[in-house]
């Protein structure tokens, strides 16, 4: 499976946004897919994911403001990103994982990444 996440751009605190993540492959449509980031000097953290059947899951960080979804006709995952703070800044990864699995927020769990948008916002 590959992933090509787009998306990312420069906006104001308070301000959203939509990534996009495109999957291509066998059985794209079926697969987990989350929604990882990393800041600069930081580790990579979870963000969000959905799983084949459309339960998600959500980091306490962006739970309320984030909201990940998929169009399966697409093969694409979303995620809408609203009320965006400063601290949000980072470069945002899609993955995804084998077959009809869960959503889950282990970095291990993931197989596959895209190569990463760059999200900024400005205070």
């Amino acid at each position: 499976v590959q992933l090509q996440a787009s998306g990312g751009g420069l906006v104001q605190a308070g301000d959203s946004l939509r990534l996009s993540c495109a999957a291509s492959g066998r059985s794209a449509s079926d697969r987990s897919m989350a929604w990882f980031r990393q800041a600069p000097g930081k580790e990579r953290e979870f963000v969000a994911a959905i799983n084949w059947n459309g339960d998600t899951n959500y980091a306490d960080s962006v739970r309320g403001r984030f909201t990940i979804s998929r169009d399966k006709g697409k093969n694409t995952v979303y995620l809408q990103m609203n009320s965006l703070k400063p601290e949000d800044t980072a470069v945002y990864y899609c993955a995804s994982r084998n077959l009809y699995s869960s959503a889950t927020y282990s970095e291990g769990d993931y197989t596959n990444w895209g190569q990463g948008t760059q999200v900024t916002v400005s205070s």
